[in-house]
C-alpha cells in the first residue's frame, strides 16, 4: 500500500469554560493539525497533532503545518506500513517527531481500514474493551479543585491528575490536602502534576510537607539532571512526562531507575509505531503509564483509546483524551467518557467517521 495523496488541515478547538490553566501557560483556544492520506485505491486514514501552545513543549501548530509541508513531497508514493513510512519520514526530516505523528497516526488507521481490523489489533490486540481514564484539573483554588475532584470521584473516574505549579508552593500544598480530604479511602489514585514548574527546593518541600498523602510526583521539575538530583531525597514516586522526548531517554530512565513510571504522550514521542515500543519497555520494567496526549480532538483520542487498551491492566495509568474540556466532534458519536472509562471504538481503523466539511478546504495538499 501506497500513498497516493496528503491533505493538511487546520481547525479551532475551543476550551469549554476557558480557560485552562497550566503552569506553562493560560489556554482558551487550541490550533489542531489534521493530516489525511489517500492511498491508491482511494482509502482513507485521519491522523491529527495538538501542541498546547507555544510554551507547554518545544512544538506549535504552524510549526507542525511547515514540517508537514516540508515532508509531504517526498511521502506521495511512500510505503504505508509504520516501519518504512518512518524511516522514509527521517529521511525527509530531522526531529519533529509531534509532527510525524499525525502522518504515523492516520497510516495506522488507513491499514486498519483497509484490512478490515481495528488499530488496538494492529498494536498487538487489545486487553479490554472499556479503556480506563483520568480526569486533568487546571491549576486552581484548592476549594474550587476539591470540589471538581470530588464530582469526578462521584462520576466513576479510578484517577485525577491535579495540575499545579507556577505560583507559591503553599498554595500547591493546601490544593493537595483540600482535594485529599474529598478524595481518602476512595480508591480514588491520585498525581500531582507539576508540568515542570518547580524548581527542587520547592519539590522538597511540598513531599516533606505532603508526605502522609500518597500520590506520585508528575514531572516536578524540568529537566532530567533536577529529577537525578531529587530522586533519593523524596519518598513519593516519580514519574516523567515532558523529559520523556524520545525512546532514548525512556530506556535511559527506565535503565536507571530514575522514575516510577511515565505520563507519555503519543504526539511527542513520535505516534503508535513508537508508543507500542515504549509499552513494551514499561512492561519489561513493570512500570505504570498512560496512552495520552497533551490536547487534540476525536483523532488523537482514538489513537490514545486504542493504545491504551492494549496495555497490561495492572500498569495502565489510563488515556487520557480533551474531550470533556473542548466543544465539538468530528464524527457524529465521537470519542467519550463515561464513568471513568472509554469504550474501544468497534470500527475499523480508529473507528471514526471523519466529518471533512467542517475543516473547510485543506491548507495544503500533495
Amino acid at each position: 500500500m501506497k500513498i497516493k495523496k496528503i491533505e493538511i488541515y487546520a481547525h479551532e478547538l475551543p476550551v469549554k469554560n476557558p480557560p485552562r490553566v497550566m503552569s506553562s501557560g493560560t489556554v482558551y483556544s487550541l490550533d489542531t493539525t489534521l493530516v489525511r492520506l489517500v492511498a491508491e485505491d482511494g482509502t482513507e486514514g485521519w491522523g491529527e497533532t495538538c501542541p498546547v501552545g507555544p510554551t507547554y513543549a518545544e512544538a506549535h501548530a504552524t510549526g507542525a503545518r511547515a514540517a508537514l509541508i516540508e515532508m509531504a513531497p517526498g511521502l506521495v508514493g511512500a510505503d504505508l506500513w509504520p516501519v518504512a513510512l518512518h524511516r522514509r519520514m527521517d529521511s525527509l526530516l530531522n526531529g519533529h517527531h509531534y509532527a510525524k505523528a499525525a502522518v504515523d497516526i492516520a497510516a495506522h488507521d488507513l491499514i486498519g481500514k483497509k484490512l478490515g481490523i481495528r488499530v488496538a489489533e494492529l498494536l498487538g490486540g487489545g486487553a479490554v474493551e472499556r479503556v480506563p481514564t483520568y480526569y486533568s484539573t487546571g491549576v486552581g483554588d484548592p476549594d474550587e479543585i476539591a470540589r471538581i475532584a470530588k464530582e469526578r470521584m462521584e462520576e466513576g473516574y479510578p484517577r485525577l491528575q491535579v495540575k499545579l505549579g507556577g505560583r507559591s508552593v503553599d498554595a500547591d500544598i493546601a490544593t493537595l490536602r483540600k482535594v485529599w480530604e474529598v478524595i481518602r479511602g476512595s480508591g480514588m489514585r491520585l498525581a500531582a502534576d507539576g508540568n515542570r514548574g518547580w524548581n527542587t527546593r520547592d519539590v522538597l518541600h511540598l513531599t516533606r510537607v505532603c508526605v502522609d498523602i500518597p500520590f506520585v510526583l508528575e514531572q516536578p521539575c524540568n529537566s532530567i539532571e533536577e529529577l537525578i538530583s531529587i530522586r533519593r531525597l523524596i519518598q513519593h514516586p516519580i514519574y516523567m512526562d515532558e523529559n520523556g522526548v524520545n525512546l532514548s531517554t525512556v530506556i535511559t530512565a527506565a535503565g536507571t531507575g530514575l522514575v516510577d513510571g511515565f505520563g507519555m504522550k503519543v504526539t511527542r514521542i513520535g505516534g503508535l509505531l513508537q508508543m507500542r515500543t515504549f509499552r513494551d519497555i514499561c512492561a519489561a520494567r513493570n512500570l505504570p503509564h498512560t496512552s495520552d496526549d497533551a490536547w487534540g480532538g476525536d483523532v488523537i483520542a482514538a489513537a490514545c483509546v486504542h493504545l491504551g487498551a492494549t496495555i497490561r491492566p495492572d500498569l495502565n495509568e489510563g488515556a487520557w483524551i480533551a474531550a470533556p474540556y473542548i466543544e465539538g466532534h468530528y464524527d457524529k458519536t465521537g470519542v467519550r467518557i463515561e464513568s471513568g472509562h472509554i469504550a474501544l471504538p468497534k470500527g475499523p481503523g480508529l473507528g471514526l467517521t471523519i466529518d471533512r466539511e467542517q475543516f473547510g478546504s485543506p491548507v495544503a495538499s500533495f
